[in-house]
């Protein structure tokens, strides 16, 4: 591990000479007066005084340099049947021409622009625009519920939205424009005009006055320049999906987002610019800001817009068709997705019938990657894969083994070290750093890394009362876990999650591995149950593979001797159901915290980030077999 802890330890002890050296690689309009401005702790901003534009470094810096016949950008819709790939030189022109005209619809540097876009090309358009003119945009998952969506309106008050008339599931179609216009006409602000593509699967009703079709509008606009912003300016909002609450504006500022991004995607993912990489995620959550659109058009890579599924579009075997297709070198996915693959093709069967031979590592986040799930994929596919952790919040990998810079051995359950820039730490209740291999509360250090949040949108109060009041001088990062010797990061769950079972804290994160364990469990939840003389009982839910006995009795009954054998009789892990699926977020997480709603009988609301409400039904059946849910 000598040369990543030797950059590692650079990257904290000499953090404004590291960082500058890789804002180096990019185009600044104005150099930055000061690397870090440290002047009002605990809000820190970085390259305070510099100038750039970041569609400028994303698209511009790599036509000018005579790159512009690459590839950028590859869409694959199975959804639709079609293809189509947009080079460098052509993604620039179609940027410049909305740039254009969001622009003759009076969008200004500062002001908002609200993209509810299916995964279609125009989608990265809308984005890059925004970026070109110095608007601020803030994607919103396209097909969330008008109230949600209202709520954002409300919240960014943007002078125009971009959306399209519809997105594409399988098997149906989602008509945005109707919740389009319910959210307008929920929300008190109200956005001057709305830009809309018409897909050709259904066709949207303007409103006279308001609306625009999209090809309307870029055929009567002009190329635009790009508009110079402070690197500390807002480059984005994105409101975290979270499944209570009032949602957080999470803002990215320009300069360090760049910065930060460019420099990951050869550090930490190993890839060289022209090289294929495919974040397999949506627009709509951080993973497709980061590392669909802005951290490959960045380092000159091509990335892949993927409209469909990991199963069911139309097989198991969907991932491994595209991977072959297009050459992927580098996937980035969510363990979910693994998770239903290995469920529909437990013998990786449909892996024989791709060449996967350009693709080099599997890199995993977004949900905590069981042991089982991750020796499968190293199995079937021969190469590293590599779970490593990041937030919403921070923008990038806090914690990963960097390919780039040395790849780490793996720790099975572990998001291996953290990240260069990183200074991460376990504490317990009353800020102090914990011994090895004790659970606590996982935290890092201030000033956090370029490309972190510096603030929430016009909420800064709110900023430091959610993340940085609890412990002084950290970042909180609301997950739970431990570090061991080596440093490798264990994230075992949300904090919300850590039961306390007669006294002890037990990690629902550790019982759902010794679950997933077993042969014929695909994937698997426990939560924690109220029970008045134990004060908390974890709970699982099973979801079997595809041909796993029919004898649920049986496999239950394993699983609890399992967590008896492996964490002990402390656990008190006695009860579990088998379930055809398990309640998530459209982004793959599983709603843990619903759930334990549903068990004790308290009121809880359907998240609007959920992926299907009707599976919220069928779980309360099962915790109702169970003696649960009865109020």
């Amino acid at each position: 591990m000598g040369a990543y802890r030797e950059l590692h330890d650079r990257s904290l002890e000499q953090a404004q000479a590291f960082w500058a050296e890789a804002a180096e690689a990019l185009h600044w309009d104005r150099r930055w007066d000061t690397v870090l401005d440290d002047s009002e702790p605990p809000f820190y901003r970085w390259f305070a005084g510099g100038q750039l534009n970041s569609c400028y470094n994303a698209l511009d810096r790599h036509v000018e340099a005579g790159r512009g016949a690459q590839a950028a950008v590859i869409h694959d819709s199975p959804l639709t049947g079609s293809q189509c790939t947009l080079s460098y030189r052509e993604l620039l022109e179609h940027t410049a021409l909305f740039a254009g005209a969001l622009a003759a619809k009076g969008v200004t540097r500062g002001d908002r622009v609200i993209v509810y876009m299916p995964m279609v090309p125009e989608a990265i358009v809308a984005v890059l625009a925004c970026a070109r003119i110095g608007a601020v945009h803030s994607v919103v998952f396209g097909g969330f519920a008008a109230n949600e969506l209202a709520t954002r309106i409300d919240d960014a008050k943007p002078k125009a939205i971009v959306s399209a008339s519809c997105g594409i599931e399988p098997n149906r179609l989602v008509p945005y424009k109707p919740l389009l216009d319910h959210a307008i006409e929920l929300a008190s602000h109200k956005p001057d005009t709305c830009i809309i593509l018409q897909r050709p699967q259904a066709e949207a009703k303007l409103l006279a006055g308001r609306d625009t079709d999209w090809r309307d509008a870029v055929g009567a606009a002009q190329p635009h320049d790009c508009v110079i912003v402070n690197a500390t300016d807002p480059l984005y909002i994105l409101y975290t999906s979270g499944t209570t609450g009032q949602p957080k504006g999470i803002v990215r500022d320009n300069g360090g987002h760049a910065v930060a991004l460019h420099w990951s995607m050869r550090n930490i993912y190993g890839v060289d610019p022209g090289e294929v990489y495919w974040a397999a995620s949506d627009i709509g959550w951080v993973v497709g800001h980061s590392y669909i659109i802005y951290a490959p058009l960045l380092h000159g890579n091509t990335t892949i817009l993927y409209e469909g599924k990991p199963v069911g579009t139309p097989d198991a075997g969907a991932f491994w068709r595209v991977a072959a297709e297009h050459k992927v070198a580098c996937l980035f996915t969510a363990p979910t997705a693994f998770r239903a693959i290995r469920q529909q093709d437990p013998d990786g069967a449909l892996l024989g019938s791709y060449d996967l031979s350009p693709l080099r590592t599997l890199f995993l986040a977004g949900e905590r990657c069981d042991p089982d799930t991750l020796h499968w994929a190293e199995d079937k596919l021969g190469i590293p894969v590599i779970d490593h952790w990041w937030q919403t919040e921070t923008g990038w990998p806090i914690a990963a083994s960097c390919i780039g810079i040395e790849a780490l051995p793996v720790k099975a359950g572990s998001v291996s070290c953290a990240a260069p820039g990183w200074d991460v730490l376990a504490l317990d209740d009353d800020g102090r750093p914990l011994e090895p291999g004790q659970v606590g509360a996982i935290a890092c250090k201030l000033p956090l890394p370029p490309g972190a949040l510096p603030e929430l949108w016009n909420a800064r109060q709110r900023f430091y009362d959610a993340y940085l009041n609890r412990f002084p001088g950290y970042y909180e990062t609301g997950d739970a876990g431990y570090i061991d010797a080596d440093g490798y990061i264990y994230i075992m769950s949300r904090t919300d999650d850590i039961i306390n079972v007669a006294g002890h804290r037990l990690s629902t994160g550790a019982i759902e591995e010794v679950l997933a364990s077993h042969p014929d469990v695909a994937e698997c939840a426990v939560f924690g149950v109220a029970d008045e003389l134990k004060g908390q009982l974890p709970v699982g839910l099973l979801v079997l593979k595809a041909g796993a006995g029919q004898n649920h009795d049986d496999t239950v009954a394993e699983v609890v001797r399992l967590v008896r054998e492996r964490i002990g009789p402390v656990a008190a892990f006695k009860q579990a159901s088998v379930v055809a699926r398990l309640p998530k977020t459209r982004s793959g997480k599983i709603l843990r915290g619903t759930m334990r709603k549903i068990a004790d009988g308290e009121p809880y609301s359907v998240p609007a980030t959920i992926e299907d409400a009707d599976v919220l039904a069928e779980i309360r059946q099962s915790l109702v077999a169970l003696g649960y849910a009865t109020t």
